[in-house]
């Protein structure tokens, strides 16, 4: 698979909705993770994330103004361990709990499904980082409608082992902008990996779309020590 700019799959496209990227520095020493969400109205712009131990949560910046909390409100990451968990809604928990008990990734996922959004009917995308001993693979999971339908599930599970550095994934939830939304399809994208930790920040958020995008949330875990560094970046302040 071709290896693509991480900035122009982020500048080019006006709504991926919410994202993605997990993969390794270009020196080849972190662990590197992005999770960005984008809004069009006005419930889904009235968003921060805000840390909560070691992972985050999002808030209404506004609690005023806060309609349907169901779908927006949630821990986009949670620290398992030697695990660092990712995903684009309350599933977050589901892995969480299910990983405590025993299961695996994606056997913890499998109670899961779409987001009840008809038309849309948003994907749930989920990452999962293991660092421990000097060593780091991830996986990635896309649970989705089987075309639009409603009773339909379609269920992926990419899995990535001693990952190249400066090579990253990143999946979204949706193609692009539209009505109803079209669905992330394929594998998670290859893409280019670059800079440290205040750089790799700056291209993500400087390349989605100023009108959409929402927050941002990056980190680089150390994969000899699993000490880790992490910005977050909330377009309301």
């Amino acid at each position: 698979m071709k290896v693509q700019s991480l900035k122009e799959e982020l500048s080019t496209n006006t709504y991926p909705g919410r994202g993605i990227v997990i993969g390794r520095s270009e020196d080849g020493k972190k662990a590197v993770t992005a999770y960005f969400i984008m809004g069009r109205s006005e419930n889904s712009r009235n968003r921060v994330f805000k840390e909560e131990g070691e992972g985050i949560r999002t808030e209404a910046f506004d609690p005023s103004k806060l309609e349907d909390p169901s779908l927006i409100i949630y821990a986009p990451v949670r620290v398992l361990g030697n695990d660092t968990i990712v995903t684009n809604g309350d599933q977050t928990d589901t892995i969480y709990d299910g990983m405590k008990a025993g299961k695996t990734f994606e056997q913890s996922l499998r109670i899961r499904r779409f987001e009840p959004d008809g038309p849309n009917f948003t994907p749930r995308i989920s990452g999962l980082m293991h660092v421990e001993n000097g060593e780091y693979d991830y996986t990635m999971s896309i649970l989705k409608s089987d075309d639009g339908r409603e009773e339909g599930d379609n269920r992926f599970t990419f899995s990535y082992e001693n990952p190249q550095a400066g090579i990253g994934r990143f999946i979204h939830t949706y193609i692009s902008d539209g009505n109803p939304l079209p669905s992330f399809e394929g594998e998670p994208t290859k893409v280019d990996i670059s800079g440290d930790i205040d750089e790799f920040t700056n291209l993500v958020w400087s390349n989605l779309n100023e009108d959409n995008k929402i927050s941002l949330f990056v980190r680089f875990i150390d994969i000899e020590t699993g000490t880790y560094e992490t910005r977050i970046i909330n377009k309301l302040q």
